[in-house]
């Protein structure tokens, strides 16, 4: 089996948030979603889960971070090239996100924009051509 990696997220409106999710190219899979999660396919390896705040507090005893207030994480999300990067971060924009939440970043390799999601949570889309730093 894969490894995999599996984000949980709380989110204050599961129907904003899985729109966004969608318009920045995930796949909704229904059969791990309900009213309260909905599980959002990146790729065959990462899958994001929103949930509620209500339904995420059941799965820890700490306090539950605001993420328009605090930055927590900041998720990378790679892209084939610069134009997929402005093409998911106007996606983003346009389902409710905040688009360039830090002045973009290009240093002719590596091309990087911020976004925030509809609850605060901080994504970057990248390129990088890896051939120029030999990788």
């Amino acid at each position: 089996m894969s490894k995999m990696l599996f984000v949980n997220l709380p989110v204050k409106d599961i129907a904003a948030a899985t729109r966004l999710y969608e318009a920045i190219g995930c796949t909704k899979n229904d059969t791990f979603s309900d009213p309260q999660t909905s599980s959002m396919i990146w790729s065959d390896t990462i899958t994001f889960h929103l949930m509620t705040r209500e339904k995420f507090a059941t799965f820890t005893s700490k306090p539950i971070a605001q993420a328009h207030a605090a930055c927590g994480a900041l998720f990378a999300l790679s892209r084939d090239s610069r134009a997929d990067v402005d093409t998911i971060v106007a996606a983003a924009q346009a389902a409710g996100g905040k688009a360039d939440v830090r002045e973009p970043m290009d240093l002719g390799w590596l091309y990087n924009r911020a976004f925030e999601d509809v609850d605060g949570n901080v994504f970057e889309a990248l390129w990088m051509d890896a051939s120029a730093v030999g990788g």
